[in-house]
């Protein structure tokens, strides 16, 4: 018999995995299923962009191999985009590593960086890929507290009491995912600090910037930031391409050298046509943005109007993809809450528990789905 490998011990399939055959089941059986669980984008990248995939097929070299660092191209739109919006200047041979998403990133990060026994800084709640990745490459997950009372940010004198003698990493991601928070350059700079201090590297996980947030962020505006830090960032949701697959890790040499190591390991470049379609992408103007925010806002009233149907208090700061709310008093599992509203009136939401135990209490709505769908979820109460 074969038996499967140790790793398998300390992680599950990932939620959304499994749940999300249970949903598709109920489809199946006539159910009139509203997703509101998972941030999938259900808008279409611009024109421009397809366009540029559809011209790229007749290109000569569009069918080849490409290389493990991306288009020249590529990798100048997403240098041309950090210093337009975020005012952060990168060498594009050498600072950025385009990705298959920055999913992956995640895993050659800690590939890159974690030994046996390493420990891990994740924020609870965050997203469960830090986690399962820490566990997959038997690196040792330590949990910090993001709670409300703190606008869901990190509490220093908790961390600095922490033993931190073998933290080796800490994952953050601002705006925040589940949330919303928007963190601020203040909060970077102490993060910036804390890492400097304690020889932490720090990966902020930054693919909300640019949805319903007046002022996007990155990590490595603080002066130093590259010394000690990563940024990873996606065209997923800054653009409807979340199918497509492509992200980008940056920061200094030194550190993308180590990752283009684990990586060139693991693929054989990403698809010539479809680093086409990001170039057009990373060149939308302002335009984009406010098109694409004026859906988002109105889908955001209206999820706010079904989150206080059901006795919820929203997170009114939140920026991002998704509406955080907290239920009512009295509730004491989310899990339970969100499986009645979906066997009851067949709208699926995400329990704030699979993102950590500080979850509990709260749900989170995706903005992934038409205004006139939200309107009829508000009608089934």
């Amino acid at each position: 018999m074969i038996t499967l490998a140790n790793r398998l011990n300390v992680v599950e399939e990932y939620y959304f995995s499994s749940k999300l055959r249970e949903v598709r089941q109920l489809a199946s059986e006539g159910k009139p299923i509203i997703n509101m669980g998972i941030g999938s984008p259900d808008l279409k990248p611009s024109q421009a962009v397809i366009d540029a995939v559809v011209n790229a097929m007749q290109d000569e070299n569009a069918h080849q191999y490409q290389s493990y660092q991306g288009l020249p191209e590529l990798r100048k739109g997403m240098a041309d985009f950090y210093q337009n919006n975020y005012g952060v200047a990168l060498n594009s041979n050498t600072e950025i590593l385009p990705l298959m998403g920055s999913k992956e990133g995640i895993m050659h990060i800690s590939l890159a960086f974690l030994n046996e026994g390493d420990e891990v800084l994740i924020p609870n709640p965050g997203y469960p890929t830090y986690t399962s990745v820490t566990n997959l490459v038997g690196a040792v997950p330590v949990y910090y507290d993001l709670k409300e009372a703190n606008n869901w940010e990190p509490d220093f004198e908790a961390l600095e009491k922490l033993n931190l003698s073998k933290v080796k990493l800490m994952w953050l991601g601002y705006p925040h995912m589940p949330t919303g928070a928007r963190g601020s350059l203040e909060l970077f700079a102490k993060l910036i600090a804390f890492a400097k201090k304690h020889n932490i590297l720090l990966v902020n996980d930054n693919p909300y910037s640019f949805v319903l947030n007046d002022n996007p962020m990155s990590l490595l505006q603080v002066e130093g930031a590259k010394d000690v830090a990563l940024e990873l960032n996606s065209l997923s949701k800054t653009f409807n391409m979340a199918g497509w697959r492509v992200g980008m890790v940056l920061g200094s040499a030194t550190l993308i050298d180590a990752v283009l190591k684990v990586k060139s390991n693991m693929d054989s470049g990403m698809f010539f046509g479809i680093q086409k379609g990001a170039v057009a992408a990373l060149n939308s103007d302002k335009s984009w943005f406010e098109d694409m925010n004026k859906i988002y806002r109105k889908r955001r009233i209206l999820t706010e109007q079904l989150a206080e149907k059901l006795g919820c208090e929203v997170y009114k700061e939140g920026v991002g993809l998704f509406v955080w709310a907290k239920l009512p008093a009295g509730i004491e599992s989310s899990e339970d809450f969100i499986d009645k509203i979906l066997i009851e009136k067949s709208i699926f939401i995400t329990p704030g528990t699979i993102f950590g135990s500080n979850g509990e209490g709260y749900i989170r709505f995706a903005l992934c789905v038409k205004e006139e769908k939200i309107e009829e979820a508000i009608s089934r109460f």
